[in-house]
């Protein structure tokens, strides 16, 4: 699995949040998805750069950054 990941490009992140769950809405697609804290906080700091490679390799993250791959919300870069 890549090390390095990043927003697909132009993807905007229009997101609601309560109770420790958000709706995200993908203008690139035109889907809407219901996540968890978790993945909204991982797509908010790929976002803002605050993510190393080493986090992101960490064996914890694989099995949400292929959710998050699948919803093409997130790319290898």
């Amino acid at each position: 699995m890549a090390s390095t990941w990043r927003l697909v490009p132009g993807q905007a992140l229009l997101h609601r949040g309560w109770d420790g769950a958000f709706v995200l809405y993908n203008d690139l697609s035109g889907d809407t998805h219901l996540l968890s804290e978790e993945a909204m906080a991982l797509l908010l700091a790929l976002r803002d750069g605050d993510v190393t490679p080493e986090e992101l390799a960490a064996l914890e993250l694989a099995e949400l950054l292929a959710t998050l791959r699948r919803l093409d919300l997130i790319e290898p870069c």
